[in-house]
């Protein structure tokens, strides 16, 4: 069996655009669970939580979120979010690229600390709280990012000379506070010299599910995934649940439901061939995962899901 590269499993969707790869986004969710998958990216991220109560799992650590509090994620780390309580719930991400911030001219920012980062030599700190001197500069300035971003940034449209017009500002904004932020975490020292870059359990983990998201639609075996890490089968059940938090099959059957929401709601087919789609050789036990996850049959998923033609409006 051929193991896939796990690089095919980064999330894909871009974050910005080519010439300025930034971008903010705003997760809410009303109920207990999932709020954000485990998935990783080469970007940076930086997190706000307003309270709450969530669980952050970052590569093999989970971190306990009852406060406010900024986390950092760092280029390829694995990470999710889980909502532990019922209600409403939700965090603040701005997600970039160092490149934007890259100095033309080999300054002391360029060699000390862009480049550093750029080559992955350089970590951001995990975590800033409250009572941390330097939490209240760098919330103000990601509250700025939050502001140019929502009110200027991404409401910009054509034609081009307007849209450049209207973006350059809100871009200046969002890098001068950027920048800003390096500067308070460099003048109180919490940026790390990465003694290792390479993390062989999460490596395997990302392998693994690449190869779940690029076989979804075929019989996945246990054995099959325990052998791309070359581990027993009972030993590797335990390894993964204790990363990702769900046994290896919940997970499996997981991605497959998500692709049937997909299906449910952009085509025609019907539920018995969006069955064996996604995966599933047993209608019953596609049922019975759907309204597990759902709390609805897929037929009833489609029906609440469906648009009302114009017409009938």
């Amino acid at each position: 069996m051929h193991s896939p590269q796990s690089s095919t499993l980064k999330e894909i969707r871009p974050h910005g655009t080519k010439s300025f790869p930034f971008a903010a986004y705003q997760t809410h969710s009303f109920g207990k669970g999932t709020l954000v998958k485990h998935h990783w990216h080469d970007e940076i991220e930086i997190l706000y939580f307003c309270g709450g109560d969530y669980q952050l799992k970052i590569n093999m650590e989970h971190f306990y979120i009852h406060s406010p509090c900024l986390y950092f994620i760092n280029p390829g780390e694995l990470h999710s979010i889980i909502s532990e309580k019922t209600g409403s719930a939700g965090e603040d991400a701005i997600v970039f690229h160092p490149e934007i911030l890259r100095f033309d001219t080999q300054d002391t920012a360029q060699l000390h600390l862009i480049q550093p980062i750029l080559s992955h030599r350089m970590s951001f700190p995990r975590c800033i709280l409250p009572e941390d001197p330097a939490f209240p500069p760098v919330y103000q300035a990601f509250s700025s990012i939050m502001h140019a971003y929502s009110t200027r940034l991404s409401s910009s449209s054509s034609p081009e000379d307007d849209r450049i017009a209207r973006s350059l500002a809100p871009q200046l904004y969002i890098k001068s506070s950027l920048l800003w932020i390096f500067a308070v975490l460099t003048e109180n020292n919490l940026f790390t010299l990465n003694e290792k870059n390479y993390d062989r359990r999460i490596e395997g983990i990302k392998t693994t599910l690449t190869y779940i998201q690029e076989h979804y639609k075929e019989k996945i075996y246990i054995r099959d995934l325990a052998e791309i890490l070359n581990m027993n089968e009972q030993y590797f059940c335990r390894f993964f649940k204790k990363t990702i938090g769900r046994s290896p099959m919940e997970y499996v059957n997981e991605y497959r439901l998500k692709h049937a929401v997909r299906l449910l709601e952009e085509t025609d087919l019907s539920v018995t061939e969006i069955c064996l789609e996604c995966g599933f050789n047993n209608f019953g036990n596609f049922i019975r995962e759907f309204r597990r996850l759902q709390n609805i049959t897929p037929l009833q998923y489609r029906k609440r899901h469906t648009p009302v033609p114009d017409s009938l409006v």
